[in-house]
């Protein structure tokens, strides 16, 4: 009888990298750092320093390097580890413990975030009643499998549908709606669907249109929101409001800027470093210092925290106290001005619920789609609105906006929530061929969710490195204009603004009609027009070829950021590193025919394991 290996615990291993950091006397390169731990004791600073006697080097000598370096990418991006550049030499960068790492070696906390430790995995139940009803509905359901017929004619109180990538959520969601009311007897009006963009919103009021079904509430959180405010503007408001245009928006952080005393360029050259500005035109980087001021300012709303707290905790840095008086005069004129953001309607509405229970609309049947990117104002609306019936459909595996306050656990505990509540998972994909699936599934296999199962024949994954990135973008171009499917099917992907700006470049000169989709984006997808996209931007879409450039270690996770300030307050309550798989999920769940995943210099992204490589055909040009 064979008997298994022994596989050591190594969720603790992380900690050895921040009890380094402690005992080592002075400040500390990555690569000093990981020869530290590996244990190298040809390092010269190891053995001028004599740091092989101390008790933690060669603490991870029998852990891979990209392993190790995934340690300490984890522990950047969740703020344990402070990355600075070094005093005599700005090419040289350091790392520190911060004070978050110190109390994380007291009492570990990080572990207790990775999803494979949050979600409880429920298999699909078909019971005997649901084949018969099945059977009944033959004609109504025979076009779908069975998961996706129990979530159409679940009679539960409270589901959650599980949707994987390509899963057919919406035609599942949208059907379930029809069941409701052809065979539920609910009337349209006693419905409420809420999706998260426009776009969606549109999407599934056409398909409902296109069945004959009127008077379904398609909203998304802000219309719906916003039609009770303008209905009872005279009990909510003492003056005129209206929401802001973006003109408002520049208007009102020019206004003021002009309090604190400060010329608008002054202000874009405390907020960005020299790279961030490297490259990009004033206009630019006035849009984003602008939409990242905004960005706090929801933020700090949607999680119910006060600015004072913020510059309180980042109270020696420029950035944090230029962004604070921002926001605060920003507040003050918006306020003065009868002047409302996407944000402040729901709050409204919430308040406007609260005090006038007696207009609280009744639903019989709520439907909420993506609702792992939910955030707490959201879920406070939802609970205000007592629903009767409620039905949440979403994907652990897509939560990638965080950063932005959407809040995961809210996938994860709601079967905490609602003890009864029936969990449904849609794993057949018929999106992608099945090549890029098992990748897929092997890009997120340490989450612990169920793999999804193609339902197409093979296609096409290729993993290609280059000399330099003039390399990388010109092979690229080299195969869009080759590509036999129109431009609109294709998208080229990257995980930062500036490779988009990059390659933009090289599509203009050579007069090659595209649209350019970033963080902060409404364009979509045009006829005849290749798509650049950062991967935020793109979810929801796909196309039959996907191209993802820059697949290094520099941007998988991301170690760059457009946005200084939201680094610095984004939410602690989840994984940084986990959430970055789940980018790279996303980004590569958009190929239905062929994938491109491209890099150039001496690695790819360690988010590409050696299981991964097995799938794809690699190339190096």
């Amino acid at each position: 009888m064979e008997i298994e290996e022994h596989k050591r615990d190594d969720s603790l291993d992380y900690l050895k990298v921040l009890r380094a950091l402690i005992e080592i006397p002075f400040p500390v390169g990555r690569k000093l750092l990981v020869d530290f731990l590996e244990g190298n004791e040809e390092n010269k600073s190891i053995i001028k320093n004599e740091l092989f006697d101390l008790n933690n080097f060669g603490c991870l000598e029998e852990t891979p390097r990209e392993k190790i370096n995934s340690y300490l990418d984890n522990l950047v991006k969740n703020g344990m580890i402070e990355v600075i550049t070094g005093k005599l030499n700005d090419f040289m960068t350091i790392h520190k413990i911060t004070q978050k790492g110190k109390e994380e070696i007291l009492i570990p906390t990080l572990n207790k975030k990775k999803l494979k430790n949050r979600f409880s995995n429920y298999e699909t139940r078909i019971t005997e009643e649901d084949k018969k009803t099945f059977s009944e509905l033959n004609e109504f359901l025979k076009e779908f499998n069975e998961s996706q017929k129990k979530a159409i004619i679940c009679d539960k109180k409270n589901i959650l549908c599980v949707a994987g990538a390509g899963s057919g959520k919406t035609t599942v969601l949208t059907k379930r709606i029809e069941f409701l009311i052809k065979y539920k007897n609910i009337p349209g009006e006693k419905i409420l669907a809420i999706t998260f963009t426009r776009k969606a919103r549109k999407e599934m009021m056409d398909r409902l249109n296109s069945l004959g079904i009127e008077r379904v509430n398609v909203e998304t959180f802000n219309s719906f929101s916003e039609k009770f405010l303008k209905k009872y503007e005279g009990l909510i408001y003492n003056k005129k409001v209206r929401v802001m245009a973006y003109s408002d928006k520049i208007y009102a952080i020019r206004e003021a800027l002009k309090r604190i005393g400060i010329e608008m360029k002054d202000a874009i050259e405390i907020y960005f470093t020299d790279a961030q500005r490297r490259n990009k035109p004033a206009e630019k980087l006035v849009n984003l210092f602008i939409s990242d001021c905004f960005s706090i300012l929801d933020y700090f709303k949607i999680k119910d925290g006060s600015l004072i707290d913020f510059r309180e905790g980042l109270k020696d840095s420029r950035v944090a106290n230029l962004v604070y008086k921002t926001c605060s005069y920003t507040q003050e004129y918006m306020n003065k001005n009868g002047l409302r953001d996407y944000t402040d309607q729901i709050l409204d509405a919430i308040k406007f619920f609260n005090m006038y229970k007696e207009k609280i609309p009744f639903f019989e049947n709520i439907l909420v789609d993506e609702y792992q990117d939910v955030n707490d104002i959201q879920i406070e609306l939802l609970d205000t609105l007592l629903p009767k019936n409620l039905f949440c459909v979403g994907d652990p595996r897509q939560a990638i906006f965080g950063w932005r306050g959407a809040n995961i656990n809210y996938i994860l505990d709601l079967k905490k929530k609602f003890p009864d509540c029936e969990v449904i998972s849609l794993t057949r994909n018929y999106r992608s061929k099945k090549q890029i699936v098992n990748f897929m599934n092997e890009t997120i296999s340490c989450l612990g969710l169920p793999d999804l199962e193609p339902n197409l024949e093979e296609g096409e994954l290729n993993l290609c490195s280059f000399d330099s990135t003039d390399a990388e973008y010109n092979f690229i171009l080299g195969k869009i204009l080759s590509a036999q499917v129109s431009k609109e099917n294709i998208f080229v992907l990257s995980r930062t603004n500036r490779q988009l700006e990059e390659f933009s470049s090289l599509l203009k000169q050579r007069n090659i009609p595209f649209i350019l989709k970033d963080d902060d984006s409404k364009e979509e997808v045009e006829k005849g027009k290749l798509t650049l996209a950062t991967i935020h931007a793109i979810k929801g879409l796909e196309a039959s070829i996907v191209f993802v450039l820059g697949c290094n270690q520099q941007n998988f996770p991301c170690r760059a950021t457009d946005h200084p300030i939201i680094e610095m307050i984004k939410s602690v309550d989840y994984d940084s590193e986990e959430e970055e798989k789940r980018v790279f999920y996303v980004a590569i769940s958009r190929a239905k025919d062929k994938l491109y995943l491209t890099y150039s210099g001496k690695k790819h992204t360690y988010f590409i394991n050696d299981e991964m490589k097995k799938l794809v055909k690699e190339i190096a040009y």
